[in-house]
């Protein structure tokens, strides 16, 4: 039986109606009043995991599931040692440079020397401002950095950005964008080679899926 790892949050409902459409049904998970944080599938073929986002390259890496959903900017954050098999095309989003809306920057490399960049894609960040020469410092969040530019703590944040309205709504604005997101499929580099319990099988029905759909 494979296990598969799969992200609370925003990619929950796309990745369960994956797995529904190659037969495997993970819906329990989205039950109201439901506090299971393991399932199996009624076929007995599979058992999902729910952990945080953040969690799930963590919990592939190390074995305990053989596939995993989770979005690109989480992989390239953290850089983990997990096989990217499939861009599974949904869940778009960017990662951004932001201001607030009255400030005098409109481009990343306006940020003043040192300035302060808050955010809580800490390597995405710094990686980002290193590319452009640009020494800054980077003030670690882990919520709610909109915030940073508002309270006069940071000229600039690195976020997560969907539609645009939060930031609208704090009164800023996107300036740059590091790059676009979706979800991925992953898996234990080990387990894709050695094929268990036909696992592969399972991913190219996906990959026919997700071709299928672009």
């Amino acid at each position: 039986m494979i296990t598969i790892a799969l992200p609370k949050g925003a990619l929950l409902k796309d990745s369960i109606r994956l797995f529904q459409q190659i037969g495997l049904d993970f819906s329990t998970f989205l039950e109201s009043g439901n506090r299971q944080l393991q399932i199996t599938d009624p076929t007995g073929q599979a058992k999902a995991l729910l952990v945080r986002a953040q969690d799930v390259p963590v919990y592939v890496e190390y074995g305990q599931a053989q596939l995993g959903i989770v979005g690109y900017d989480v992989l390239k954050e953290k850089s983990p040692n997990v096989a990217q098999v499939i861009d599974l095309k949904f869940g778009y989003c960017r990662l951004s440079v932001a201001v607030k809306a009255s400030s005098p920057y409109r481009s990343a490399l306006e940020i003043p020397v040192h300035g302060r960049v808050a955010s809580k894609f800490v390597h995405c960040a710094q990686e980002y401002f290193e590319s452009l020469d640009l020494p800054v410092e980077i003030v670690p969040l882990s919520g709610s950095v909109e915030l940073g530019p508002i309270t006069g703590m940071s000229e600039a944040i690195v976020d997560l950005v969907s539609t645009g309205r939060t930031l609208q709504e704090n009164g800023l604005i996107e300036t740059d964008i590091l790059f676009d997101s979706t979800a991925r499929l992953i898996a234990h580099p080990l387990s894709y080679r050695l094929n268990p319990d036909n696992m592969n099988a399972w991913v190219e029905q996906l990959r026919e899926l997700t071709l299928a759909a672009a």
